[in-house]
């Protein structure tokens, strides 16, 4: 009986993450977050921390449990699915010097970030899922470093905050640039530059399609080559934290989940599934992502916030100046000289 009604309660925290996540799709259809290019995630953890900061208290904490849950075990089920969206031919498709721009982009940004963060003295949990998620994919990238570090929910959400602000700059931005001949490159150029700087996969998209097919094509598999190195980069993070726990002489916690992604990128590369199923798959793994940063949310009270301080937006601001400016001067003065 105890079993039953545990499972009961944890249901109801799930539902509860899930109904939030409803509504965020909805808000996220809107006309006015459309063009925002304000993807269901973004909208969900905004609508956990509303929750987290209004209601939470006046719920039973019995549901906490499925909260938890959805923060937890159904963010490692996105994570693995999230490889259905994503092919080995896509590495094929943009080319050698693509690839090393990525890779230059995605090592430069973390490590210059833990670094950075180590400067300024920042808490590290904080100052790692910040580097990860400019350097990667934005919140994506931070949920599944999240998952691999086990910190606590509202430094995911200081973390991904940082992401939305600087990326949707951004986006708004490189259309600018490149429209008003500022950038001095070809089409194929700004869509390298675009694809690997700009921080989420929603702004990619949003700058992209501001800028023409020819641009947004290229834009968005140079991004998703950088989403597929998020595999290497969970895998370094595992054997890291273990590291850091080495007084309790456990053996490194794989992240098993990142694996498994990997594994789904394998699979999807031979095409064996219908695109109506791919299609399904991806929808499905957009809600299951949604409910994850809908319960990081409702973890993160204002107070956490104002514990983080200013340095999380101080050390995103370097980062994105980086992007920015070195990430120009790779695709203009380096790439040409890649084979």
């Amino acid at each position: 009986m105890k079993l039953s009604e545990k499972r009961s309660n944890m249901l109801h925290g799930v539902l509860l993450i899930a109904l939030f996540s409803c509504a965020a799709f909805y808000i996220g259809d809107t006309a006015l977050m459309r063009q925002l290019s304000f993807s269901p995630l973004i909208i969900g953890i905004m609508l956990g921390m509303l929750y987290a900061n209004s209601l939470r208290n006046r719920l039973p904490e019995t549901w906490v449990p499925g909260i938890l849950f959805s923060s937890k075990q159904l963010l490692r089920l996105g994570i693995i699915l999230y490889g259905f969206r994503l092919t080995f031919q896509n590495i094929v498709d943009v080319g050698l010097s693509a690839i090393i721009i990525d890779a230059i982009v995605v090592i430069v940004t973390i490590a210059g970030g833990v670094f950075v963060g180590r400067l300024l003295k920042m808490d590290k949990d904080v100052a790692l899922l910040t580097s990860v998620g400019s350097g990667i994919c934005g919140a994506a990238a931070i949920l599944g470093a999240e998952a691999t570090i086990k910190s606590k929910p509202y430094k995911t959400a200081v973390a991904v905050s940082t992401v939305v602000i600087f990326g949707t700059i951004s986006m708004f931005i490189y259309p600018l640039l490149y429209r008003n001949g500022v950038l001095e490159v070809s089409a194929n150029q700004m869509g390298v530059y675009t694809g690997a700087t700009l921080h989420e996969v929603a702004h990619v998209v949003g700058a992209g399609n501001a800028m023409g097919k020819e641009i947004s094509d290229v834009a968005i598999i140079v991004k998703m080559l950088r989403v597929i190195m998020l595999v290497p980069v969970l895998l370094i993070l595992g054997y890291w934290a273990s590291g850091a726990k080495k007084k309790l002489q456990t053996a490194a916690p794989i992240p098993w989940f990142a694996l498994g992604f990997l594994v789904v990128i394998g699979f999807n590369s031979f095409n064996l599934l219908p695109a109506g199923v791919i299609d399904f798959i991806n929808g499905l793994d957009t809600f299951l992502l949604t409910m994850a940063m809908t319960a990081l949310g409702a973890e993160t009270n204002i107070e956490k916030f104002k514990k983080a301080g200013a340095k999380p937006f101080v050390l995103a601001l370097i980062l994105y100046g980086w992007l920015m400016i070195g990430g120009y001067a790779l695709v203009k003065f380096v790439a040409p000289y890649l084979l």
